[in-house]
This record gives structure tokens, C-alpha cells and sequence, in this order.
């Protein structure tokens, strides 16, 4: 199962905006775009995904995760059933936060049985979630209203989701 976690805002960020310029015209009024300091909250979300499957989005209430947080909430209650419903081939995807790689985790992974798949500490992020958060990032505005409250954007990652 590969996993993740992705923050979601209130406002869009649209990462593929591309300037295209000649060297030496960086400062030209042209070339110069007004950018708005951050307004706004954003929420922390987890999910796994494998062929044909993908868990429920898990929403991280007040915060992010922490090694602390990633087994009570993510590992124990999703993790560990979808784990023993596979059997013995299942390998757990995760990438190399540091909530991921705390002792505390290896140890609880260890003692479910959980195998996890090697990921190189400075690879290229390849996780195929990584496509799902972005047709995420673009169903909840473009399905919906966009969201103008955190309580907003909390019901419409679910349902977008849900379309993806």
C-alpha cells in the first residue's frame, strides 16, 4: 500500500504557472507578478492507495503529523486492519518524513509484522499517491464551490475524494 500526506489550503495554489523570460529581464515590470502573503489554514490529510483501493481520507485535527500521532491514528486503526486483510504479502509505501522513520514506528511496525518497502533517503519522490493528490487538489475547487472556511474544505476533501 503506498501512503502519504498532503496539506490543503484555502487558497489555490496553482503550482504549474510558468514565467517564461529572457536572461536578464527578471525585474522588468513585465516579468513581476503580485504575490499575496498566506491567508488562510490548511488541513493535514493521510490516505493509502493500492491496486484497485484506497483507504479513507484520514484529516489530522490540530496539526500535523508527528511520530507521536502516526500510529494512534494512521497505523492502529487503518494500517495494521488493512495489513492483516492483505496477509503476509503486504508491504507498506511510506516516504522518508521524519514521522515515519522514528524508532517508535519501527518498533511498532516490527512487532505487527508489517514489512515496509526500502525507499532511498534522497530518491525522487515516484509514489504514485502523489497523482492522486493533485487530481484531488483540482476536483475540490473545480467540483465544488471553493471552500472559504477550514470547516468548508474539511467536508470537501472527503467528497472530492470520493470523485477522484
Amino acid at each position: 500500500m503506498f501512503t502519504d500526506e498532503s496539506r490543503f489550503t484555502l487558497e489555490l495554489d496553482d503550482k504549474s504557472i510558468r514565467i517564461r523570460r529572457k536572461q536578464g529581464t527578471r525585474n522588468q515590470p513585465q516579468n513581476i507578478t503580485e504575490h499575496h502573503a498566506f491567508r488562510g489554514g490548511s488541513i493535514m490529510v493521510w490516505t493509502g492507495i493500492s491496486l484497485g483501493y484506497h483507504t479513507d481520507l484520514h484529516i489530522f485535527k490540530r496539526g500535523s503529523v508527528t511520530a507521536v500521532r502516526y500510529p494512534d491514528e494512521v497505523l492502529e486503526p487503518i494500517v495494521r486492519l488493512y495489513a492483516g486483510a492483505i496477509g503476509p504479502i503486504f508491504v507498506l509505501m511510506d516516504d522518508n518524513a521524519c514521522p515515519h522513520r522514528a524508532d517508535i514506528i519501527d518498533d511498532y511496525l516490527e512487532s505487527e509484522g508489517i514489512a515496509r518497502m526500502a525507499w532511498p533517503a534522497y530518491s525522487p519522490d515516484l509514489n504514485p499517491i502523489e497523482n492522486l493528490w493533485d487530481a484531488l487538489g483540482r476536483a475540490v475547487p473545480s467540483r465544488f464551490p471553493p471552500p472559504a472556511t477550514l470547516n468548508e474544505l474539511e467536508t470537501a476533501l472527503p467528497r472530492g475524494m470520493a470523485i477522484v
